[in-house]
């Protein structure tokens, strides 16, 4: 007796050619051929940690477009941030629990220019998502759609996302679509008109962070994605892959779907805490999660773990406290060109959360001696960086 098996699909980026005239190492990444590097991982880390700027597709992502007289109304339903705060041309970290306050997916909410006019003007936002969480918010949201003026477009694969980060992202974004990105707000959103030859596609540009550095990502109609990675390219930006990626959002203290949370985890867990509005009122899960803030605290907590030197740690190694109690498990774990030293994402009981506890990660061979630090670990203003170099464990 023969069992069918599921074909797997891979899904290709709109600038997969692009990748390949690059020579970049391509790997498959939440169903996705996304580029590992493009062959210098140290240069492409120094590219947005130093003094110059990264160029990433970030294309994988999920983008849902949501708009209707209602969408207000049923987004606060279902998302833990308050979307009647929310400003036209501005975006907020948001997350969707389920029933029971578990995180099934983070995302970030951009509030785009309404749709029509005069007493028909509607809400429009951008749902911007993990590719590993796409599926799960477009089929949460999906389910509302005939329950009132609530329109849902997955806009995916219509779209690329590329995303410039690093300290001369404002100044390479600026000369290639305006000046204006250079002195927006961290949480500013702009639509333009890119003026090219022979054609002005639509440019919604996010002003938003991956890395820990300043940085815009780039929303744009797939068949003109080549042109505007051409042009940023040649501005100085340079291409980086998901391998320094990687480095990059656990330095930033950024978790990831799947690696550093997911549905086992309340949604306060996650170190998401500006994701979640307290004053807002109901939305699904929101009981449990407001229960947990007013009647103590959660009891675990996403937290930054630094080791001293190279430590040869895993994912998913025991963290221990100094006389031995187990306290937690690292989630995410790499070695940090910025810092010298291994670094760590790491769950914790809450007792042990503050910065400088001392604690251990256990392997199968030995104990390997760190310390708690404040997320982020890197970033253009982390609170202890300055100091790491002495930083003593």
């Amino acid at each position: 007796m023969t069992k069918a098996l599921e074909q797997i699909v891979i899904q290709k980026l709109a600038l997969d050619e692009t990748h390949a005239r690059l020579r970049a190492s391509m790997a498959e990444r939440d169903g996705w051929s996304v580029p590992a590097s493009y062959g210098d991982l140290a240069q492409e880390y120094a590219a947005v940690r130093e003094a110059g700027a990264g160029l990433i597709d970030l294309s994988a992502r999920g983008r849902l477009l949501v708009s209707g007289s209602e969408a207000v109304q049923f987004l606060n339903g279902l998302i833990t941030n308050d979307m009647k705060t929310l400003g036209v041309n501005t975006w907020m970290p948001g997350a969707f629990p389920n029933v029971q306050g578990r995180l099934i997916a983070s995302v970030r909410v951009i509030r785009l220019r309404d749709e029509g006019a005069h007493k028909k003007v509607c809400p429009a936002f951008l749902i911007d998502t993990e590719a590993a969480t796409h599926e799960t918010v477009l089929k949460t949201i999906e389910r509302f759609t005939l329950a009132g003026d609530f329109r849902v477009k997955d806009i995916t694969s219509e779209t690329a996302m590329l995303s410039v980060q690093g300290k001369k992202a404002a100044t390479i974004v600026g000369s290639v679509l305006g000046d204006a990105p250079a002195a927006s707000a961290s949480n500013a959103v702009q639509q333009i008109n890119w003026k090219q030859t022979g054609a002005t596609p639509a440019v919604t540009i996010i002003h938003a962070s991956h890395t820990g550095q300043d940085g815009f990502d780039l929303v744009v109609d797939k068949d003109h994605a080549s042109s505007l990675w051409d042009v940023l390219q040649h501005a100085g930006a340079q291409p980086v892959g998901y391998d320094a990626l990687e480095i990059l959002r656990i330095e930033a203290g950024v978790p990831r779907y799947g690696i550093d949370m997911d549905d086992t985890n309340v949604v306060t867990e996650t170190n998401l805490d500006d994701a979640v509005s307290y004053t807002k009122g109901c939305y699904i899960g929101q009981e449990i999660i407001a229960r947990i803030k007013y009647r103590g605290h959660v009891a675990k907590k996403l937290s930054g773990v630094v080791f001293d030197g190279m430590a040869a740690v895993n994912a998913g190694a025991l963290m221990n406290s100094v006389d031995g109690k187990e306290i937690g498990r690292i989630t995410s774990v790499t070695f940090s060109p910025k810092l010298k030293r291994t670094i760590a994402l790491a769950y914790l009981k809450y007792d042990f959360i503050a910065p400088e506890t001392a604690v251990k990660a256990v392997t199968t061979e030995r104990e390997f001696a760190g310390k708690v630090v404040e997320l982020p670990l890197v970033s253009s203003a982390a609170p202890w960086e300055q100091n790491v170099y002495s930083l003593q464990v």
